[in-house]
């Protein structure tokens, strides 16, 4: 009995694992809102009852998918961490962890990045925890990382999703074919962010003139003449 048991599990984590892989290609080429189920359906061969025996809504389909990114990021942070590594080393791991994770998966990857306020609610909530959860880690490291260099300061908020947004657009222009591998893409990432991180203070004062309040104002207002 526990051995039919263990097989049915499998049975159904692994059909609901291909309707996600599934799904995931086609939010990301059609969009979530403009996919309907029957669209998944016919992507994977399933009844609209097969469907809905694994999930009641697109929305909760969408919450899987995301889900099961984030559950799948965390568990693999969790197995290759060593809190007694460098942190500069730590925030290596980290990275490449993220950016190995979804350029394996880039259907999922530009889900999350173009979906990211798609869902509501419950699932909304559900996926806000993880998501915190998850940018705390990387948040804690650059928090080390500031502790321990001797460089100028900076904003802790602004730092970690520097890093996150130079890893999340990758979807929009990398193209295994002609750019770099994995490992090559992720030195030269960490090097731009490195030292633009702590060495950003040391920068002559000519290449960098902070525009004034008034003439920003002026200058980038596409309704400045109206009243």
């Amino acid at each position: 009995m526990a051995h039919r048991l263990e097989s049915s599990t499998r049975h159904y984590d692994e059909k609901l694992q291909q309707i996600l892989k599934t799904s995931a290609k086609i939010f990301a080429t059609k969009g979530f809102h403009r996919t309907s189920i029957r669209d998944i359906a016919r992507a994977t061969g399933m009844s609209l009852a097969g469907l809905y025996y694994y999930f009641r809504t697109k929305e909760e389909l969408l919450y899987l998918i995301q889900e099961r990114c984030f559950v799948t990021l965390l568990e693999r942070w969790e197995k290759t961490a060593d809190s007694r590594g460098d942190v500069r080393a730590k925030i290596r791991v980290f990275a490449e962890n993220h950016l190995g994770f979804f350029l394996h998966n880039m259907y999922e990857m530009k889900v999350m990045a173009r979906e990211d306020e798609s869902l509501t609610g419950e699932f909304q909530e559900k996926i806000l925890i993880l998501k915190r959860r998850y940018v705390k880690i990387l948040m804690d490291l650059i928090k080390e990382l500031q502790s321990q260099e001797s460089g100028p300061g900076f904003d802790l908020r602004t730092a970690t999703f520097s890093l996150f947004g130079m890893m999340n657009w990758v979807y929009t222009w990398y193209n295994p074919k002609r750019d770099r591998s994995l490992s090559e893409l992720l030195d030269q990432m960490l090097r731009i962010y490195f030292l633009g991180l702590l060495k950003g203070g040391e920068m002559q004062k000519p290449s960098w003139v902070p525009i004034s309040t008034e003439r920003a104002k002026g200058s980038f207002s596409l309704w400045q003449n109206l009243p």
